[in-house]
């Protein structure tokens, strides 16, 4: 279903396929996408609550210039208009947009056209609040927890970003999933 060749520019494999969620979820329901370089310290299923429907799609609306000329591995930055608004979206399957988001399209459309959200109406795009993106290093760390971190530009699994800001809550994550697998093994 995926026939685009691959993106040598692109920041991972999954740069586009993001936009096949909602075809492959199939539903009338929410499905949710979000990058691998995220760390949820909430209960996901509370961004939910209070969603609009009428909206297509709802999704944390940054505006801002990356800090990082560089980022992930060694990978160059990347500026263009609603940054990282994709990289953690949930799909209305119900929305006439969203289920104009076919394969086709994915495989036809520029990176821009899909990245930018240009396959819907501005007013069909619904805000969420910064905690359900908070992309660790290009904002000031809040007072409280996001209950989103993104490590948009590296995260405590690479060596040279371990002191980046939450790098101590993946780390105890790493720990529980690690002791999870010991007992497992352990029988």
């Amino acid at each position: 279903m995926y026939s685009r060749v691959i993106d040598a520019a692109a920041a991972t494999e999954f740069s586009l396929t993001r936009f096949l969620t909602p075809y492959l979820a199939s539903h009338d329901g929410w499905s949710l996408f979000c990058d691998c370089d995220f760390l949820f310290t909430d209960d996901i299923r509370t961004v939910l609550d209070g969603l609009d429907r009428t909206k297509a799609v709802h999704v944390v609306q940054h505006d801002y210039v990356p800090s990082q000329s560089v980022k992930m591995d060694g990978k160059a930055q990347a500026i263009y208009p609603r940054k990282n608004w994709s990289s953690f979206i949930l799909f209305n399957g119900a929305h006439p947009a969203v289920r104009a988001l076919t394969p086709q399209v994915v495989n036809t459309q520029t990176p821009a056209f899909l990245h930018r959200l240009q396959w819907v109406e501005d007013t069909d795009i619904g805000a969420l609040p910064l905690t359900w993106n908070f992309l660790e290093g290009e904002y000031p760390r809040p007072a409280q927890t996001p209950k989103v971190i993104h490590y948009t530009n590296g995260g405590p699994w690479f060596e040279n970003w371990q002191h980046v800001d939450y790098a101590d809550l993946w780390l105890a994550e790493r720990a529980l999933y690690e002791a999870s697998l010991t007992r497992a093994a352990a029988g």
